[in-house]
């Protein structure tokens, strides 16, 4: 490292300290601490927040929700810088390609500014242009960051969630957003998914002119979604407007597994009856298992059904250390009981989320970055319908769209081939029971098994595990059945039915009979 680089380095790290120090850091640190911090170190840790207040599934929620408070305006580049931006990435003069850029930005981020500009063909457009050495700056800063953490005192927020790892994946999702050929890829990928909505539009982007660090798209003039007024004035319907974001996001989210995680009013415009969705520098998704899992726990949590949160929370989730799932098993008892018998229309997703969310934290189960981000897109979301219309009900919507008859057809066959595997999956276990029957009583009669159970004895616990014993005991008796009738009809014993001796025949009808009993007794249980 060169000495005027460490100094450089060093002057910045003193800068840090002086500020924790000026807010008393080492008496811990509150929500409301930690945002007047990041907003006085500058545009880089204000970024840094704004990143970090979708992840409640590491940090508290009450730091995330202060965290959204954080300004998104910063001070802006000087237009001298904005130039030889654009010269750098285009290697060429930017008057060969632009006829005009106000110097003026329409906004300033951490990250990059926006200018209004005319190209040399007249179309009028918008340049987001990288701030000059933000990646170096930034990453400078996660350095000294790392470095901070550990002048932290042990417990508060310390003792909550592994910073240095937190840093980590802040870093991560900032260098995607700091490369805007990802931003334009995003862009793309939308419009191709939202294409034959006739309601929802996107700006055009001009991909022979984007760049790294420059991103070139279609100007957008309309009205922001939360401008009531000037929406009413020109003969909109808010209610509609409304209605159709909701759909369209839940779309975006249940069907297309590719949504928009910054939905706040400046990022969605209302212009000639079409909703337009702009800056997708940070785009959330969702694979299938995880959509319908999502589902899952929505219904586990309409229905009160504890087990069937557990099992999503369970596969949803990566455990930070060895799982305690009794106290797993209890956190989302009172969850449940929070919410009560509500019924599904009156749920706020939202806030299911959240919480299930804030229960996952709690038992330190990392959640994937999707649903993070889906968590704050839906916040955002709520948030804006409560201004224009707070009479829709997004669960509403949400169960209107899955009544589709495209949808239901997709998860009825996707439901199908879920339980001819299950079905598959059960008869070759079914085949092993018998040998492994035995293996388990010849170890007890030896001495060689034993069984630890660490039960609570709840009703549904109760219930479960008689329901557990039964169908255990019919398989050994459909196993037993099959094996018996199977030697029978290799005998040439009368009197016959269809050729094969008639015991064997009825020891096959009864194992076929109890089979399908305990088939569709395992769907009514899960009901």
């Amino acid at each position: 490292m060169s000495t005027q680089t460490s100094d450089k380095y060093g002057k910045r790290l003193r800068e840090i300290t002086a500020v924790l120090h000026k807010h008393e850091i080492t008496r811990g640190v509150t929500p409301e601490k930690l945002r007047m911090i990041l907003e006085e170190l500058g545009p880089t840790y204000i970024k840094l927040g704004q990143i970090a207040s979708m992840h409640s599934d590491i940090l508290p929620r009450r730091y995330c929700e202060e965290l959204m408070r954080l300004r998104s305006e910063v001070a802006p580049m000087e237009f001298e810088q904005v130039v030889e931006v654009l010269e750098d990435s285009y290697g060429c003069p930017y008057t060969e390609i632009f006829e005009e850029i106000e110097k003026d930005p329409l906004g300033s981020a951490s990250i990059a500014q926006v200018h209004k500009a005319v190209l040399k063909s007249g179309e009028l457009v918008v340049v987001k242009v990288q701030r000059q050495g933000i990646y170096d700056v930034m990453s400078r800063d996660i350095g000294l960051l790392h470095k901070a953490v550990k002048v932290l005192p042990t417990g508060r927020m310390k003792g909550l969630v592994d910073l240095d790892m937190v840093l980590d994946e802040l870093w991560t999702v900032t260098q995607e957003e700091m490369n805007f050929l990802v931003e334009a890829a995003n862009m793309e990928e939308f419009s191709r998914k939202n294409e034959q909505i006739a309601f929802i539009g996107t700006p055009k982007l001009y991909k022979e002119y984007t760049t790294t660090h420059v991103l070139v798209m279609e100007y957008i003039d309309g009205f922001a979604i939360d401008d009531k007024e000037s929406l009413l004035e020109n003969g909109y319907d808010l209610k509609e407007i409304g209605t159709k974001l909701v759909d369209n996001y839940i779309k975006q989210v249940m069907e297309d597994g590719f949504f928009h995680a910054d939905p706040h009013p400046g990022n969605v415009k209302i212009r000639d009856g079409k909703i337009i969705w702009i800056d997708m520098g940070m785009m959330g998704r969702l694979t299938e298992r995880d959509k319908d899992l999502v589902a899952e726990a929505v219904k586990g949590v309409a229905a009160n059904d504890v087990g069937l949160i557990l099992e999503v929370v369970m596969a949803l989730g990566e455990f930070r250390g060895k799982p305690d799932q009794s106290q797993l098993y209890k956190d989302i008892g009172d969850l449940l009981s929070k919410y009560g018998t509500t019924d599904i229309g009156n749920i706020d997703i939202a806030d299911v989320i959240q919480d299930l969310m804030e229960v996952m934290k709690n038992n330190k189960i990392t959640m994937p970055h999707g649903l993070t981000m889906l968590a704050r897109g839906l916040t955002h979301m709520e948030g804006v319908i409560a201004e224009i219309c707070p009479d829709i009900n997004m669960v509403w919507i949400a169960a209107a769209r899955m009544e589709n008859p495209l949808y239901l057809q997709k998860n009825w066959k996707k439901a199908l081939k879920k339980s001819g595997r299950s079905m598959y999956r059960s008869f070759q276990k079914a085949l092993d029971l018998p040998a492994l029957a035995a293996d388990i009583l010849h170890g007890f009669l030896k001495g060689q098994n034993r069984i630890n159970l660490d039960l609570h004895a709840t009703e549904d616990l109760n219930e479960m595990l008689t329901s557990l014993v039964k169908k255990l005991v019919m398989g050994f008796l459909v196993t037993a059945l099959l094996i018996s009738s199977s030697i029978i009809c290799t005998t040439d014993m009368e009197p016959k039915v269809w050729g094969i001796p008639a015991l064997g025949a009825f020891g096959y009808i009864l194992a076929l009979g109890i089979a399908l009993f305990i088939f569709l007794s395992h769907f009514k249980f899960k009901k």
